[in-house]
């Protein structure tokens, strides 16, 4: 069992204990807890709407716990929150999640459990999308094939199987926009993107295939 959920557990078991052994002491030395009861009781609703969310992110942080949608390491993305990182702790009310640029987020347990996540270490690939235009008179076939040809070559973790998938995404204002699909182990994103770009780039110009910028034409009409 993992070392958090140990901990959580451990934590749970002894606020319990101590509850029990309070009540066990006051009952064996006689005494009336009937107006104790009552007072508890109104103290109890009272605190019970104050720590209503402490309640729910300490139930919460046990589900997470016991359903593992995710765990502690995992590359996650919080949808509802927007936050993407890496879990590095699940503890009793809330749970850690270290983004890219090396900031910490905390985030109440409820909002975890209830909120879409996604993990990127339930699969072992990861497949990332970029686009590329041409300009409208090159070949598009030729085209695929250099991109195709430089990336078996020269992107070192990019997945023969499945191989990467060409389309054709948009005929924009400037460019005809081909989408490049490439699939890589899930830990390789950061050894992928930035070289892919490279490749790709690199293979277009040596091929001589313009990737056009924006332009805009003007247009002056004459005076009548």
């Amino acid at each position: 069992m993992p070392v958090h959920t140990v901990k959580t557990m451990n934590k749970l078991i002894y606020y319990g204990i101590i509850v029990i052994f309070l009540m066990a002491a006051t009952a064996s030395q006689g005494i009336d807890l009937g107006g104790l009861v009552v007072g508890a009781g109104f103290m109890g609703i009272v605190i019970g709407f104050a720590a209503q969310s402490v309640v729910s992110n300490m139930i919460s942080g046990v589900f997470l716990l016991i359903e593992k949608p995710v765990k502690q390491g995992d590359t996650v993305d919080v949808v509802d929150s927007n936050v993407l990182g890496k879990l590095i702790d699940i503890s009793t009310f809330s749970s850690k999640i270290q983004q890219f640029d090396g900031t910490v987020v905390r985030i109440p347990n409820e909002k975890m459990f209830t909120s879409n996540l996604r993990s990127f270490n339930l699969s072992e690939v990861r497949r990332s999308e970029v686009t590329v235009g041409i300009g409208y008179s090159e070949n598009i076939d030729k085209a695929i094939k250099v991109i195709k040809n430089a990336i078996e070559k020269n992107v070192v973790y990019s997945l023969m199987e499945p191989e990467p998938q060409f389309s054709i995404s948009e005929l924009g204002d400037n460019s005809v926009n081909i989408l490049i699909r490439v699939w890589y182990p899930r830990d390789d994103l950061l050894e992928v993107m930035p070289n892919l770009l490279k490749v790709i780039k690199n293979a277009l110009d040596e091929e001589g295939i313009e990737i056009p910028f924006p332009q805009r034409v003007v247009w002056e009409g004459k005076e009548s």
